[in-house]
C-alpha cells in the first residue's frame, strides 16, 4: 500500500521566496504530499506554483495582518502548529526554521525534519535581536527575554518529536547538535544550476544579490565600494532599500527588485559576486558559481562549504574569503581578488557548483526517505514484538 505523506512548512506568502521555499517546491515535484502551513496566501496567488492547491492552515490564517507575516504573533506559533491534525498520514515531512517541526504525531507515524536552522532569534542571535529592537529594552525587554526563554524550552522539547533530522549544511548540523543534541544527515538544498548560463568572459563590475535586511550586511558592502570607487551592482529589495540607495555613491548602482532574467544576466557577467552574510547555507553564491563567477564571501556558515578558497586550492579555487564583517576586511579581500583574478577558471567554477544541483538533492532526499522508513519500520516491529 502506498504511503500517505504530509509536508509542513511555516508560512506560504508571496514575500516568502527564500531557500526554504525552494526546498518545499522541489520536494513537491517528487512526492505526492498534502501541504500544510501556519498561514497560506500562495494558493490564491495566480503567479505561484501553489495556485489553487489545497493547503491546510491554522487559526493564524484569520488574524489581522497575518498576510504580512505571522512573526508578530510569535507567542502563538507553537500553539498554532500543534493544532494541525495529521493523523491520516504515514510520513510527516517538516520543512522547519521556526516551529514546523513541532507538529504532533503518533508512534505509528514517521517524522522527518528538513531543518534549515534552529530558530536563530531564540538561540545565537538573541542578543543581537534584543539590542536592535525597541522591545529588547526596559520593561518590554524583560518580557521579551522571558518569551525567548520559553521559546527555547519549547524548541528543545519539540525536537524530541522528530525521528530523523536532515540539515541543509554541516554548519546547521552542528547547530542542531548544539541546540537539541540530535545527529543530522546533511543534504544540501536544490539549486537550479541550469537556470544560470556559464559565461567565461566577465565585465568590469562586482555584484551582490540579496534581500535588503540588516543581517545580510549589504550596507557594509556598499560602504566598502564607496571607498574603493569600483563599480558595484546591487539587486534586491527589502526594508533597507531606501537606506542603501541613500548610502550608495555614483559607482554603486542599486537596481532594487529585478526579474529572473535580469538577475541571471548580471550573475553571468559580473567579475565577482560579493557576499557578506552569515547564512546557514546561502543559495546566491552557488548560483553565481553556476555562471562561472567567482565569489568573495564572509568566511562563516554555509559559504565555507560551497566556496573553495583560491589560497587553499590554487588550481580549482572558486572564491576568496574575508574573516571579519568589516569594511577593511572586505576591501582587503577585493584587492586580493584583483591580484589573482586570472587564476580563476570559470569552467571549473561551474563544475564545482553542479554538486548542489536539484537532481542531486532529489536523489539524496528520496534515498534518505526510503532508508529512514525501512529503519523506522524495523524499530517499530522490534518494539511491538
Amino acid at each position: 500500500m502506498a504511503l500517505k505523506y504530509a509536508l509542513v512548512h511555516e508560512w506560504l506568502t508571496p514575500k516568502a521566496t527564500g531557500g526554504s521555499e525552494l526546498v518545499v517546491q522541489e520536494i513537491l515535484k517528487h512526492i505526492d504530499a498534502d501541504l500544510y502551513a501556519l498561514i497560506d496566501f500562495e494558493s490564491t496567488n495566480p503567479n505561484s506554483y501553489l495556485f489553487q492547491r489545497p493547503i491546510g492552515t491554522t487559526f493564524l490564517q484569520y488574524l489581522p495582518f497575518a498576510r504580512n507575516g505571522v512573526q508578530k504573533y510569535l507567542p502563538l506559533l507553537p500553539l498554532a502548529i500543534e493544532q494541525l491534525d495529521l493523523r491520516a498520514y504515514d510520513v510527516i515531512i517538516s520543512s522547519s526554521h521556526t516551529v514546523a517541526k513541532g507538529v504532533l504525531t503518533s508512534p505509528e507515524q514517521m517524522h522527518v525534519c528538513y531543518c534549515h536552522t534552529p530558530m536563530r532569534f531564540a538561540w545565537e542571535l538573541t542578543f543581537d535581536y534584543l539590542r536592535s529592537s525597541p522591545s529588547g529594552r526596559g520593561l518590554p525587554g524583560v518580557l521579551t527575554r522571558y518569551l525567548l526563554h520559553r521559546m527555547r524550552q519549547w524548541d528543545t522539547l519539540s525536537a524530541n518529536r522528530v525521528d530523523y533530522f536532515i540539515a541543509n549544511s554541516q554548519n546547521t548540523a552542528r547547530r542542531i547538535w548544539r541546540c537539541y543534541r540530535r545527529p543530522a544527515t546533511v543534504i544540501y538544498p536544490p539549486v537550479n544550476i541550469e537556470r544560470f548560463p556559464l559565461v567565461s568572459t566577465k565585465q568590469d563590475f562586482y555584484l551582490t544579490v540579496s534581500r535588503l535586511v540588516s543581517y545580510k550586511k549589504v550596507s557594509l558592502i556598499v560602504r566598502a565600494f564607496n571607498q574603493l570607487k569600483k563599480p558595484l551592482v546591487v539587486i534586491g529589495t527589502g526594508p533597507e532599500l531606501k537606506q542603501i540607495r541613500k548610502l550608495a555613491q555614483s559607482n554603486v548602482r542599486v537596481l532594487g527588485e529585478q526579474p529572473n532574467e535580469v538577475v541571471e544576466k548580471y550573475m553571468a557577467a559580473a567579475k565577482a559576486f560579493v557576499y557578506a552574510a552569515y547564512e546557514d547555507f546561502g543559495i546566491a553564491p552557488v548560483e553565481a558559481q553556476a555562471c562561472g563567477t567567482p565569489v568573495i564571501a564572509y568566511a562563516a556558515g554555509g559559504a565555507l562549504e560551497t566556496v573553495r578558497s583560491i589560497s587553499q586550492y590554487p588550481d580549482t579555487g572558486t572564491g576568496i574569503f574575508f574573516t571579519t564583517q568589516t569594511e577593511a576586511a572586505l576591501i582587503e579581500a577585493i584587492e586580493n581578488f584583483e591580484a589573482c583574478q586570472k587564476m580563476f577558471q570559470p569552467e571549473w567554477i561551474r563544475t564545482h557548483a553542479t554538486q548542489f544541483a536539484a537532481q542531486v538533492f532529489r536523489d539524496k532526499f528520496l534515498a534518505f526517505l526510503q532508508n529512514s522508513w525501512q529503519d523506522y519500520s524495523t524499530k517499530n516491529q522490534h518494539l511491538s514484538g
